[in-house]
């Protein structure tokens, strides 16, 4: 993956936060991951085959997430962990496939896995891994792309 790929990723976040919520979150800068673990309470994680091979995935705080929801379905009510659970996944899905659409057909992704608290993610190793961190309304959130 190179820093080229990278804005692929950024751009399909912006798009996406942008169509649901109306607002475009500000992106920091990215960088490659080291040891330290980028995880917070909700994680969406895609597997990449195909050409290209390795992992996206989209990683949260509760709070985030339930704004989102709310953006969404346009209630508080809404806000379940089911909802939680399913929206994190969406959103992780939907960068992917946004990626797919730039790196073409053979770049293939799974069905979501969502992730509630702070597991290890063992990615792909000597894979250049990229973290591009975004906040959203206050809330601090990453998406972690490491792919061949």
């Amino acid at each position: 993956m190179q820093e080229r790929d990278v804005q692929v990723f950024v751009e399909g976040t912006q798009n996406y936060f942008q169509e649901v919520s109306g607002v475009t979150p500000e992106i920091g800068l990215p960088y490659l991951k080291g040891e330290e673990e980028a995880i917070l309470d909700y994680t969406g994680a895609i597997g990449i085959s195909g050409e290209r091979k390795g992992c996206v995935y989209f990683t949260t705080n509760r709070e985030m997430l339930a704004g989102i929801v709310q953006a969404v379905v346009g209630s508080e009510e809404e806000v379940t962990e089911e909802s939680l659970r399913d929206m994190v996944g969406e959103i992780a899905n939907t960068i992917s496939g946004n990626a797919r659409r730039s790196f073409g057909s053979n770049f293939m992704i799974s069905v979501p896995i969502v992730i509630v608290g702070s597991p290890v993610i063992d990615l792909p190793m000597g894979i250049p891994t990229y973290v591009i961190p975004l906040t959203w309304q206050g809330h601090k959130s990453y998406i972690v792309a490491g792919i061949e």
